[in-house]
């Protein structure tokens, strides 16, 4: 029941949306099942809107299930750091000409870690993930944002700098969705309780863990 998670296209009508693990090439790229990048201008191409992503620094870029991704996403990776604690930040080593002796070594870089989006989170269009940010389960990231510090759970997140608003719903709601991890159900379940996950009346959405 439902689309097929192993498709490209979760609807062979809109072209412009993509599962995006069913189409990344790269190692370094984790992403869930149905997961979908969404851009009229080619969405296969996602990998392109994950820049400065080189294999030897050993970062990830890892996104889970149900995330719902717009059009000019860019995942800005560790390997646009440069060095930061010498005189001058120019990266001389990757302009030949035997400046290639003073290239730095990857100590002496910035390294922020793995980039990790949650499970059921929504990213608005031309918003810019630097390196090492989390984005929590169930998070919205306003569109143009910049997200350059971690975003928690269940929170509506807008700007430049990222930061919160407000959170979706209250502390006890957030800890009963963060425990039932509707997302990691088989895909009947999923179904049978589609009515509820789209309900906001809570006495339903509560009712579900009694299934």
């Amino acid at each position: 029941m439902g689309p097929n998670p192993n498709a490209v296209y979760p609807n062979e009508a809109i072209k412009q949306v993509v599962y995006i693990k069913n189409v990344i090439t790269r190692p370094n790229i984790i992403v869930g099942d149905y997961t979908y990048y969404d851009d009229v201008d080619g969405a296969e191409s996602f990998e392109t809107h994950v820049t400065h992503h080189y294999e030897f620094l050993g970062d990830k870029l890892i996104i889970g299930k149900f995330c719902a991704i717009a059009k000019g996403i860019e995942f800005v990776m560790n390997g646009a750091n440069h060095r930061m604690n010498s005189v001058t930040t120019y990266p001389f080593n990757i302009m030949g000409g035997g400046w290639e002796q003073f290239t730095p070594r990857l100590e002496e870089l910035p390294f922020k870690g793995d980039t990790v989006v949650g499970n059921d989170v929504w990213i608005g269009q031309n918003v810019t993930v630097m390196p090492g940010v989390h984005i929590g389960d169930g998070a919205i990231i306003g569109a143009n944002s910049v997200v350059t510090k971690e975003i928690p759970p269940y929170c509506i997140a807008a700007g430049n700098p990222c930061r919160v608003i407000r959170k979706r719903f209250d502390e006890e709601m957030i800890a009963y969705l963060l425990a039932l991890r509707w997302w990691d159900w088989e895909p009947d379940k999923i179904f049978r309780n589609m009515d509820a996950l789209c309900s906001e009346d809570w006495n339903r959405i509560r009712a579900i863990a009694d299934e």
